[in-house]
């Protein structure tokens, strides 16, 4: 199973009018990281980048000023994400910008069977919280110290951690691995470990026929005074 752990950044927070700035995505192959990544800066048009927002992630006007259009980097985004499930931290967020920016240019919408809300499964298995990726982080021992502001390849490579942590942990992913010499995506072997085996078959019972029958008579004697013993 393909999977692309991503974050978006925009410019504010109202999908309809806001624009995606930054896109990062890292590949998983069933639970495990590939070592492919996708990434990339966008420039809103006219759309400017909200004071809130620049103190989130601290993308400037300027600094996106020479940076492509979405409908520039639309085709090879979506080469990357093809055929993958689309696993975000409050998805909700993430997909209605996405979907907005895929409506402006006539595209179909992402289908929401293949999404995945890592905030979601987070509030199921922690229902106490908090849940908010740094929360997760110190949760499940990742280090996030280098994470001074908001940024979408650095929020999903954690994220990435967090989630293979939320399903299991790293021996989970290994036991998904599929029992394969190897496979070659983006021009670079992933090494596959199988780690796959057979189940030992219980030893028949070493007793005779005799014995057998002798202990049959006792237990059925113990039986008699265990009902006596109750009723009486």
């Amino acid at each position: 199973m393909r999977e692309i752990v991503f974050d978006t950044e925009t410019t504010g927070l109202e999908f309809k009018n806001d624009r995606v700035i930054e896109i990062g995505g890292i590949e998983l192959l069933n639970h495990f990281p590939t070592g492919r990544s996708f990434h990339v800066y966008i420039n809103p048009g006219d759309r400017r980048v909200h004071p809130d927002a620049l103190a989130v992630h601290g993308i400037t006007d300027e600094f996106l000023k020479d940076k492509p259009t979405f409908d520039q980097i639309v085709d090879e985004m979506l080469e990357f994400f093809d055929g993958a499930r689309w696993v975000a931290h409050n998805a909700t967020f993430d997909m209605s910008f996405i979907n907005a920016e895929f409506e402006r240019l006539r595209r179909p919408p992402v289908p929401g069977e293949l999404v995945v809300d890592t905030l979601a499964l987070a509030r199921r298995k922690h229902p106490m919280g908090p849940n908010s990726l740094d929360a997760l982080c110190r949760r499940y021992g990742i280090d996030n110290s280098h994470r001074t502001k908001h940024g979408a390849l650095l929020d999903s490579e954690l994220l990435a951690e967090v989630y293979i942590e939320m399903l299991g942990g790293r021996q989970a992913a290994f036991g998904l691995m599929p029992v394969e010499e190897g496979r070659a995506r983006g021009g670079e072997e992933i090494e596959v470990i199988d780690v796959s085996y057979e189940r030992p078959r219980a030893l028949p019972p070493r007793i005779s026929a005799s014995e057998r029958e002798g202990h049959v008579a006792l237990v059925a004697r113990l039986g008699e005074k265990a009902i006596w013993a109750k009723y009486n």
